[in-house]
């Protein structure tokens, strides 16, 4: 074979593996719990994700490429949540994940992104540590992104609701037991404490727990004028059912949670009234939103999201990861890093335009003011008035 046929040859074979590597799709992984009581969360989540890689994908995709993801149910645990990441990393090769709604599974699982230099997104989990786990001095650089509500601008604005709006000035606390009860009630405790309050009960239940009974009781007894809670759908529902039980009824205003379908189904009518901070309301108001909206009902025949805050936060993750591939010019995770820190273009999504959302040091996409006060109404959340 003559030397330019030989060139022609090894050009043509250069081309072709050039083209099939453009056309490799970019994997996406997608960590959360599918099963158990977490799962409104997780599922909405993760439907709200396919949505966006769908409609980014109909439009050719993000550098000539198909988004790709790779979806594991974490089941709301820890160790589980270790071995999703080690796999999604190490096997599956993705080139960012996007999930975790359980604050415990985020602390255990993210530090593996972190030494692999690959982002996560964290789109659901709202302790206030999680973005801070790999901070500067010890670390020069932070993999570990959110575009949920931290539990340090929910707490304050489940106090301000409380004892600014309402002038209660005996408060309960009721937590769950898990990382994200306990350090959603330490926050709550020291924003009544720069007010000068200390709780007249804090009580804490578990996952599961049928009957609250005697944590409410410890509340009543110390006349308790509202209940503050931390905790998810099950067992809040528990609460609003525990006080009817009682005959003992104080208002509920607790973290995001309470928006759960899990809660508004389960304790139907006892949960009306319940307020709780909120990025997204299932309400039409804005071109996007409607658009949102029609598009998840269709996708997924439900009239009602599961969780509409994770659905909306899960698709709004999903743009800005792809932003940030876009203007990096690639998957490398240094790259996107460096992209999602600094965002050129602005990108709407269902809970906010995101404008410069991340810089190096705050990886907080959710500012005080974004967030609003929902009320849960008839078995659907509705704006606070």
């Amino acid at each position: 074979m003559s030397y330019k046929i030989q060139s022609l040859v090894a050009s043509a074979l250069l081309s072709w593996v050039a083209v099939a590597h453009a056309a490799d799709p970019i994997k996406i992984g997608v960590a959360g719990p599918f099963t158990g009581g977490s799962a409104p969360m997780g599922v909405s989540m993760r439907d709200g994700v396919r949505l966006a890689v769908s409609e980014i994908n109909a439009k050719g995709g993000v550098l000539g490429r198909q988004l790709q993801l790779v979806e594991r149910d974490d089941e709301a645990k820890n160790e589980r949540g270790v071995q999703v990441a080690q796999e999604l990393i190490n096997k599956e090769k993705v080139s960012a994940t996007v999930g975790y709604i359980n604050t415990g599974v985020a602390l255990a699982s993210q530090r593996f992104y972190q030494e692999a230099k690959i982002p996560v997104l964290n789109n659901v989990a709202t302790g206030s540590v999680i973005t801070k786990q790999f901070v500067a001095p010890e670390h020069k650089d932070n993999y570990v992104f959110r575009t949920a509500a931290s539990d340090t601008i929910q707490s304050a604005m489940i106090v301000d609701e409380a004892v600014t709006k309402n002038k209660f000035t005996k408060v309960a606390i009721l937590a769950d037991s898990t990382n994200y009860g306990q350090l959603g009630r330490e926050d709550l405790e020291k924003v009544l404490s720069a007010k000068g309050i200390k709780p007249v009960a804090v009580e804490k239940f578990n996952i599961k727990d049928v009957d609250m009974t005697a944590q409410l009781l410890k509340a009543k007894q110390g006349g308790a004028q509202v209940i503050l809670t931390y905790g998810i759908g099950p067992e809040l529902a528990q609460i609003a059912n525990g006080m009817e039980k009682l005959g003992w009824k104080v208002p509920m205003i607790g973290s995001w949670t309470l928006s759960m379908g899990n809660f508004l189904d389960n304790a139907g009518k006892n949960g009306d009234g319940a307020m709780m901070p909120q990025t997204f309301i299932q309400d039409p108001n804005t071109a996007k939103r409607k658009a949102f909206i029609e598009a998840y009902q269709k996708a997924y025949k439900l009239e009602r999201m599961p969780s509409a805050v994770s659905a909306a936060q899960g698709y709004d993750s999903i743009y800005l990861l792809a932003a940030a591939f876009k203007q990096a010019g690639s998957t490398d995770g240094v790259k996107v890093r460096e992209a999602l820190e600094n965002l050129n273009e602005k990108v709407e999504g269902v809970v906010t335009t995101y404008n410069k959302p991340f810089t190096h040091d705050d990886h907080e996409a959710i500012k005080p003011g974004t967030p609003v006060m929902g009320e849960a109404k008839g078995g659907h959340i509705v704006l606070a008035k």
